[in-house]
């Protein structure tokens, strides 16, 4: 949601205003600037966790149908008259969009250079290239794995949505512009209708099979942008006829998305009831009727002419304070940078959005100049983008030592994580898993991300008796596997379940999974604090999936090891390395006593199978009373709870001396 199609504010040259229902004529709706307030306000709050607005992220859907609605009122308005221009269309894109944006960019910099670490900065550096390529959603779509950076602490992840209306607006005017003078009025209005049904037929497909490329992309949200563009044919043609039922009524469908949704797949035909709530309201909230009034009130008026700026603010905002704070930022403070964002949008909309765009006499007074600066200032942060990424997150920042440099190097996953792990959409099917360095797999390693290393660890211990492994985990997926139908989590882990059930070679099952975050939630923002964000129903359901799916290899014959979670770390690796300069000394980690505490209801609980045999790793990483990260340069992790090659290498030497008696001599 970017809320870029804010063009018409009292003043605002003819041409960029709200455009009425009367055909031919134009004037100010201050409902539209209200209904802006609607949509960024729910966003916001949604993005600093208040869970109350857990469908605060539809305000995105409520603002592309207000610029499918805007940017086609325009185009009707100026093609009938005969006076429309692509190059003047794109310079109000400019005069609208950029000088706030590169200014929120400029603002991140300098506490991206100070308090990012090199991985999250060379991320950033990346989202700062394609944010100025007006690509942005494609970056985030394809980092948007489960390994990546955590997405709150992404301070441009927000741009997605203006990178999504920017494609809109390269592309639709010429297409509009074609259609309305080659084959005319009718032509155009039914490819509109034709792209939205289309569209919306595809986002209700792909949000099933392809989420993230779903939610990030325009050909899945183009028939919200069409939602809007057929209200503006609607209204160009037949002029507005309030209503205050279908008024309220739109407002009411929106409210009730933001407050019931909450991981509704998005977009998809649930996405209906916020766009068809927009789409009521841009049809039917005339001044005469209550909700109109209530949305042309000078409190949301004011918030929607900020509006662009504050959903520019409040990202960056959100995430430096997330990356800065050790524990995660509570309500207050939250609340606080909340109003913050609106300051600042106030500022920005007052000092840089306004004289960009007043006129006779805006900054930037000819159409070239313009151009020229956009062209400038998108190849500055190109240029930055570049020499942050291929500077690897620029680690001189930080002035590391021999030492600190070494932990940092050693701090990796195992080398075929792109080809061989399997998350998100991108669904590996278990008969196409990788095996390694035997094609005869007699042992599985069975998971989440957790038993990814561990896999290819263990595989590196059994490659000399001339056993193969088969790799067969899911990052961010949980054992949990009865409703399968539902996700592709359980869809994957029934499918990868009967492969090994029904494979005469496979005879030992190694089962891993990061089953604290599972039962309890993540640990990162809470320690030395214990996370409590599941249920107990979660957390009886979760532990009776593990205990079922244990048994169910059991039952088919296989030997079955199961290896606990490794300790976590109270920070990234590569922050404690960074904090770290005695050589001879390990990293210190977490406390045994709090892992004790974490573990203390997993085994309490879990009923183990007879015949499972369990490994707890605590003493591989622990003394009695501290647990490390790292040692002599050497790091055990490569994030705040993932083992690295190092650590899992630890745990693999574990589990293969308990099969020790079953294997063949090296060599043989």
């Amino acid at each position: 949601m970017s809320g870029a199609d804010i063009i018409g504010a009292p003043g605002a040259r003819s041409g960029e205003r709200h455009w009425a229902a009367t055909a031919g004529t134009a004037g100010y709706r201050a409902e539209i600037d209200g209904l802006r307030a609607v949509a960024v306000l729910p966003v916001i709050l949604f993005h600093a966790g208040f869970g109350t607005f857990g469908g605060g992220f539809v305000g995105v859907d409520v603002f592309f149908v207000i610029s499918g609605y805007l940017i086609t009122g325009i185009l009707l308005k100026e093609m009938e008259e005969e006076r429309f221009s692509l190059l003047r269309f794109y310079e109000r894109r400019a005069r609208r969009i950029l000088p706030a944006l590169f200014l929120v960019m400029a603002a991140c910099l300098p506490f991206a250079w100070a308090w990012m670490l090199p991985s999250e900065f060379e991320d950033f550096s990346l989202s700062v290239l394609w944010t100025s390529l007006f690509g942005s959603n494609f970056f985030f779509w394809l980092t948007s794995g489960y390994f990546d950076l955590v997405a709150e602490e992404k301070p441009l992840l927000h741009t997605w949505s203006l990178a999504v209306e920017e494609q809109f607006y390269l592309g639709f005017p010429l297409f509009f512009l074609v259609a309305m003078r080659f084959f005319g009025r009718s032509v155009a209005f039914w490819s509109v209708v034709a792209i939205a049904v289309g569209s919306l037929a595809l986002a209700e497909v792909a949000s099933r099979l392809r989420p993230e490329a779903a939610f990030y992309l325009l050909p899945t949200r183009a028939w919200e942008l069409m939602a809007g563009a057929l209200c503006a044919f609607h209204l160009h043609r037949n002029g507005r006829r309030s209503n205050g039922a279908l008024a309220w009524a739109g407002l009411g469908l929106i409210l009730l998305a933001v407050f019931l949704f909450d991981e509704t797949r998005t977009p998809s035909l649930s996405t209906l009831v916020p766009v068809g709530g927009a789409v009521l309201i841009i049809l039917f909230a005339g001044g005469g009727t209550g909700a109109g009034r209530l949305l042309a009130s000078r409190a949301l008026v004011g918030i929607g002419l900020i509006s662009y700026s504050a959903y520019l603010w409040h990202q960056p905002l959100f995430a430096f304070a997330r990356i800065r704070l050790e524990t995660t930022p509570g309500p207050p403070l939250m609340l606080a940078l909340s109003a913050a964002a609106l300051g600042l949008a106030y500022l920005s909309w007052r000092f840089v959005e306004q004289p960009f765009r007043r006129y006779p006499r805006p900054v930037l007074v000819t159409r070239s100049r313009v151009f020229a600066a956009s062209a400038l200032g998108a190849t500055a942060f190109i240029g930055f983008g570049a020499w942050g990424h291929l500077g690897e997150g620029l680690d001189w920042r930080f002035r590391l030592n021999p030492l600190q440099r070494e932990y940092v190097a050693t701090a990796l996953p195992f080398p075929l994580r792109d080809e061989c792990t399997t998350s998100g959409s991108d669904y590996r099917e278990p008969a196409e898993a990788c095996v390694y360095f035997h094609d005869r797999a007699e042992v599985a390693v069975f998971g989440d991300s957790h038993a990814d290393e561990l896999a290819y660890a263990i595989a590196e211990e059994l490659e000399p008796r001339g056993l193969g492994i088969v790799h067969l985990t899911r990052g961010a997926c949980s054992p949990r596997y009865w409703r399968a139908e539902e996700t592709l989590c359980g869809q994957w882990t029934r499918a990868a379940l009967d492969h090994v059930r029904d494979s005469a070679e496979i005879d030992t099952v190694i089962v891993s999974y990061r089953i604290l975050y599972d039962l309890f939630g993540a640990h990162r923002g809470a320690y030395p604090g214990l996370p409590d964000e599941r249920s107990p129903e979660e957390r009886e359901s979760i532990l009776a999936a593990l205990t079922d799916l244990l048994e169910s290899f059991r039952a088919a014959g296989k030997r079955v090891i199961l290896v606990l979670q490794s300790p976590e770390l109270p920070r990234s690796i590569e922050e404690l390395a960074m904090q770290h300069k005695a050589r001879g000394e390990p990293i210190a980690g977490v406390t045994r006593d709090w892992w004790e505490a974490r573990n203390r209801y997993l085994r309490r609980e879990l009923e183990v199978p007879d015949g499972v045999t369990v490994v707890d790793t605590t003493d591989l990483f622990c003394d009695e009373v501290q647990c490390y990260a790292g040692e002599d340069g050497v790091s055990w992790y490569y994030d705040d709870n993932h083992v690295s090659m190092t650590g899992a290498r630890f745990v693999a030497e574990r589990v293969v001396g308990l099969l020790a008696d079953d294997l063949p001599s090296p060599g043989l």
